[in-house]
């Protein structure tokens, strides 16, 4: 007789072990909300939630199958890691369903066992499996009864992309494609301690993957070098076979391009000694991830210049504006604002903007910021890097602004416990953002100093990037970087990491001295 597979997730060795319950939370959670939204749910009407899983594909025309990653909101209610499988919820009695595949016997020759309905059962926790052949004679017997099917459609307001409902060729099913989106995705915002448990990890095995490669980036070596010890280090010391987005290892005037890394430019410049690098980076565990951004000097002294340095501390005095604002009812958008506050003031000691009569918040609100920090603060995080919620229709949240800037925030609410989020301000010296604040006409140019500003094409940019939880009467950042001065200088000069003390209680790192339970405890 087979064992029973283990009750948590893991890759085995020492990696993170994640609880099989943390799905079947999800699942109660959701159809808690369902119910209290649903009045009629009360009566003798029943409802499901029918949902399907992420399909196998193939490039183009070829028959090579990328690896599998599994679509989101699937993930979240049911972590099957295996594709083209179907789920199903029923609201009254909460019995949950997986529908997979019945493949056929020489799928084993080259894929190998073929697990039972009895094993998925077992290996996902759910009441029942049955085969996708069956789901709409199950569906039509389910509305036949009287039941009614809730599938998903909706916009994701980060890509714009629509999360399109199931088509099924019985005229018998009765869909309400309404009801279930909305709740579903804001479920996905509120997150559990279970959940909150795993981002964190995936956190800090992203901030130790950060110290080391840092540590290990020379003048001359290229970019991509850099996003190859990333990608080793995260996944053959913890099991992170994915990363949640494609790494961004910008030097010099790469740094200022936000979404560099591209096919189009493949972290494939060459360091130059004395340039400053930005690297944007973020483990994935099991679907759910982390993003977190460093800068740092690269150079054959180790140090910051002094314009580097200057620029590196008004973005991490956004940082810590922004950690000090965060707690529950805190306005995101008032956050980042206050962003850019401090680094238009960095901007000031180096003579790059001039306010004359004008207060800092002056500048803020005729949208001066935005030339330099054209992104928004940051971003819901979780099983995507831009996780979903930021604007859900019907929830009473401010709309997305118009204004440079504000247009890119990916979201404007007021933030509630149990929200993971990112506070990623930045600072940059993008070619045509300058052309066109310093051309005849416009409102900003009488604030800018021309010939000191110019200087700077070329420079690149810096970020800080940190993953945020708010917690009851605050918040907690679950990053372990070296984020000041001095300890970017002592990481880049070979010093040990994590520190033996926190010289930066502001930054609120609560375990940044701490060294379990992560499974790898040896400093890097």
């Amino acid at each position: 007789m087979a064992p029973s597979p283990p009750p948590f997730f893991s890759m085995g060795l020492n990696t993170y072990k994640i609880p099989k319950e943390l799905h079947s939370t999800n699942r109660k959670k959701v159809l808690e909300n369902l119910r209290e939204a649903i009045p009629s749910s009360t009566t003798n009407e029943d409802y499901m939630v029918y949902i399907e899983g992420g399909r196998a594909t193939t490039r183009y025309d070829s028959d090579h199958e990328p690896v599998f990653r599994q679509e989101s909101y699937f993930h979240y209610l049911f972590g099957v890691r295996e594709p083209d499988l179907c789920g199903a919820l029923y609201l009254k009695s909460g019995k949950c369903v997986l529908f997979t595949p019945k493949l056929p016997e020489d799928y084993a020759t080259i894929m190998g066992h073929i697990p039972t309905n009895v094993d998925i059962k077992e290996t996902y926790q759910v009441d029942d499996v049955m085969y996708t052949n069956d789901i709409e004679a199950t569906l039509e017997n389910f509305c036949a009864s009287g039941g009614k099917i809730l599938c998903m459609k909706g916009f994701n307001s980060d890509s714009g992309n629509e999360y399109k409902p199931p088509s099924f060729t019985s005229k018998d099913i009765v869909v309400d494609d309404e009801i279930l989106f909305p709740i579903l995705a804001e479920c996905r915002v509120i997150k559990s301690q279970m959940e909150l448990d795993l981002i964190r990890y995936c956190t800090e095995i992203t901030s130790f993957a950060h110290v080391f490669t840092m540590k290990n980036m020379k003048p001359g070596m290229m970019e991509y070098q850099g996003e190859s010890l990333f990608r080793h280090f995260i996944y053959y010391n913890f099991g992170a076979r994915h990363v949640g987005y494609t790494s961004i290892c910008g030097c010099g005037p790469d740094a200022a391009v936000l979404h560099y890394g591209h096919a189009g430019a493949p972290n494939d410049r060459q360091l130059q000694d004395g340039e400053s690098c930005l690297f944007d980076m973020g483990a994935e565990y099991f679907c759910y991830g982390s993003d977190v951004t460093c800068s740092f000097p690269c150079s054959s002294s180790q140090k910051f210049s002094p314009k580097q340095k200057i620029i590196y501390e008004g973005v991490l005095n956004a940082q810590r504006k922004v950690i000090d604002m965060l707690k529950p009812g805190a306005s995101y958008l008032d956050c980042h604002k206050a962003a850019e506050g401090e680094i238009l003031k960095a901007l000031v000691k180096l003579d790059i903007v001039n306010p004359g009569s004008c207060t800092i918040e002056e500048l803020v609100e005729m949208r001066l910021g935005a030339v330099f920090m054209p992104h928004g603060l940051g971003h819901f995080i979780g099983i995507d890097t831009h996780d979903v919620g930021g604007y859900l229709p019907g929830g009473g949240h401010q709309a997305k602004s118009t204004k440079p800037g504000l247009k890119s925030l990916r979201t404007a609410r007021n933030v509630i416990a149990n929200m993971t989020l990112t506070v990623e301000p930045g600072c940059y010296f993008i070619n045509h953002l300058i052309d066109g604040a310093l051309k005849d006409g416009s409102e900003l140019k009488p604030y800018l100093n021309a010939e000191v500003l110019n200087k700077f094409k070329g420079f690149g940019g810096v970020r800080l990037e940190d993953v945020i939880a708010i917690t009851e009467d605050g918040c907690e950042n679950y990053t372990l970087c070296p984020r000041t001065v001095a300890e970017v200088e002592h990481v880049m000069g070979g010093g040990k990491w994590p520190p033996t003390k926190d010289d930066d209680a502001t930054l609120k790192r609560t375990r940044l001295t701490a060294t379990g339970p992560m499974p790898a405890s040896t400093p890097v």
